[in-house]
Formats: structure tokens, C-alpha cells, sequence
């Protein structure tokens, strides 16, 4: 099953403001900046990058309930072994 990139809008507006948060991260670390505040930003961008991942496995659920004109679906075991992924 394919993306639709207008159905997972959301998610990758998501992903680009995290690339955008770990780019600042890296420019953090190679400025010195305190661990804290590193370490504090690293989390952020690792919960953006879940959260569109969720976003997009949530989005595969939702295609699958429906019907597929083209005959492709997404078994419960590899949706399973998506999800489970992100953890």
C-alpha cells in the first residue's frame, strides 16, 4: 500500500520541522551549548519523529478498513510489526 502524501500531510510537515529541530541541535552541540539544553532538544525531536510515525501507521489503519480498488492491503502482521517498530 502506497502513501497518499495528501493524507499524510500532517506527518511529514511534522518530520520537516523535525529536521529542522535537528539541524538547530547540531549547530547546539557544535557550539558548545550546555548538555541540558542538548539533551532537552534531542527528546523533542525524537517525539516529533514518533509521533509522525504514528501518524503514518494510524493513517495505513484507516486505508486498510477501507476498501482497495486495486487489491493491495496491508496484513494485520506487518501493520503489527510497523507499529511496533516505533517503540
Amino acid at each position: 500500500m502506497n502513501l497518499d502524501p495528501q493524507e499524510v500531510k500532517p506527518a511529514l510537515m511534522r518530520l520537516k520541522r523535525a529536521n529542522g529541530q535537528l539541524q538547530a541541535v547540531i549547530r547546539m552541540i557544535e557550539e558548545g551549548r550546555s548538555c541540558e539544553e542538548v539533551v532537552t532538544q534531542i527528546a523533542a525531536v525524537g517525539k516529533a519523529v514518533d509521533r509522525a510515525g504514528y501518524a503514518i501507521v494510524a493513517q495505513s489503519m484507516r486505508e486498510c478498513l477501507k476498501a482497495d480498488p486495486s487489491g493491495q492491503t496491508l496484513d494485520e502482521e506487518k501493520l503489527e510489526k510497523m507499529f511496533l517498530s516505533l517503540s
